[in-house]
């Protein structure tokens, strides 16, 4: 297989990118590393706001604890029921995490219940410490994604903009080809390569901005629960456009909807609802 990755109108050219490095024989994929330092980044920003907003911070480490669990395998099941062919005759593919295959709104959902169901047994405000850690889901998402760069995968179609990015044909899977990338494919030394967008990289930029615009507003939230929900509506907005771009779609079963860009779609339209019905209950109550 060949290994480089280019970004050839950014002049970007990396020769040899592996998805793996090798320890004792073992070897351990950079997309596991990816998603582990994401992890770790995740918890110890929502750590530092609960300690910043005066929360037992002992709290998030057991949160973090469950949470992380049940967020694996809510993205891992998501994955596995909307890719149902790939594993009907493999089922023990469903455990082999190493090639990818985790759905991260499947991640989000097992989260959220895993945070109100520990809210509901330790007393604690769900909307408050849903406040608190969704600032880590997104650094979470934001670092996960470029476990994607190293698998060659969640991609778009053929682009041949700014950003496009240069893959050789026998590194990424044939499901993920499209015919518009076959035809513009590229012959160089033998090696046939494919242009694609980097969805990846625009996901996680888009999660970097939703970042930043959330640290700077949440001292001026009106309510608790308000920067989970402006969460949702701009996780929820970004990722609605950058599925469309994508060749490796999940779709609901009997149809060609893309799963996630419905729900994306759906997300957006309920936390934006929801964040006008609190602040229009705010209003309604200084008037009396």
């Amino acid at each position: 297989m060949t290994t480089s990755i280019a970004f050839p109108h950014l002049g970007i050219y990396l020769e040899n990118v592996g998805n793996h490095i090798t320890i004792f024989g073992i070897e351990i994929a950079y997309y596991g590393i990816i998603v582990a330092l994401a992890i770790l980044a995740g918890i110890a920003v929502a750590v530092l706001e609960a300690k910043h907003t005066h929360q037992n911070t002992d709290d998030y480490y057991d949160l973090a604890i469950w949470g992380v669990i049940f967020a694996i395998i809510g993205a891992r099941l998501y994955y596995v029921i909307f890719s149902w062919d790939l594993y009907k005759d493999n089922l023990l593919g469903i455990f082999n995490l190493r090639q990818g295959g985790l759905a991260i709104y499947g991640g989000v959902i097992a989260a959220v219940i895993t945070t109100f169901v520990f809210c509901r047994i330790k007393k604690l405000s769900f909307p408050l410490v849903c406040d608190t850690g969704c600032l880590g889901m997104i650094v979470g998402q934001m670092i996960g994604r470029w476990g994607n760069f190293f698998n060659r995968e969640a991609f778009g179609e053929y682009t041949d903009g700014l950003f496009a990015m240069r893959l050789p044909l026998d590194a990424v899977r044939s499901s993920d080809v499209t015919e518009q990338m076959m035809a513009h494919a590229q012959t160089i030394d033998g090696v046939t390569y494919i242009q694609v967008s980097p969805t990846f990289l625009y996901e996680s930029v888009w999660c970097l901005l939703v970042l930043v615009v959330l640290l700077l507003y949440r001292k001026y939230k009106k309510f608790d629960g308000e920067i989970l929900l402006m969460y949702l509506f701009g996780y929820g907005f970004g990722r609605f456009w950058i599925e469309g771009l994508r060749t490796d779609q999940l779709l609901i079963p009997g149809t060609t909807l893309p799963v996630s860009r419905v729900l994306a779609g759906v997300v957006v339209i309920l936390s934006l609802a929801l964040i006008v019905y609190n602040r229009w209950k705010l209003v309604q109550k200084k008037e009396q």
